[in-house]
């Protein structure tokens, strides 16, 4: 008789495959990591090095910024938005070129989204 099937939880899931990612990705000072996390209410990313450890810039549905141009943190709209501030945080702080971590989501909907705008407004993936 076979052993029963265990299944994983969505999030567990998402966790496996975010660790099997980012064995192949990491953010150097030239070209750090974009990653990206996102809830059923809000998405935030951050433009990280992973050499020093440090967090170079973020942005958040949460930021006031972002707030007063959105309404809801979980939606496509917000996430476009949150694109487009992260790049353009990025770019004054003399970020040119990312490596995009989506951070095991499925590269569709918000996450799609945000990575459009965030090309859109100058940074290169």
């Amino acid at each position: 008789m076979a052993a029963p099937v265990r299944r994983l939880s969505r999030e567990a899931h998402r966790r496996r495959i975010h660790v099997r990612m980012r064995k192949k990705l990491a953010g150097t000072p030239e070209r750090p990591r974009l990653c990206v996390n996102r809830s059923s209410r809000h998405v935030r990313v951050q433009v990280v090095d992973d050499a020093t450890g440090r967090t170079i810039v973020s942005a958040s549905s949460l930021d006031k910024e972002v707030r007063e141009k959105i309404k809801g943190g979980g939606n496509i709209a917000a996430s476009k938005v949150v694109g487009k501030i992260i790049a353009e945080r990025a770019r004054a702080k003399g970020v040119e070129q990312v490596v995009f971590d989506r951070g095991g989501y499925q590269y569709h909907g918000r996450v799609k989204a945000l990575a459009e705008a965030a090309r859109e407004a100058g940074l290169k993936f």
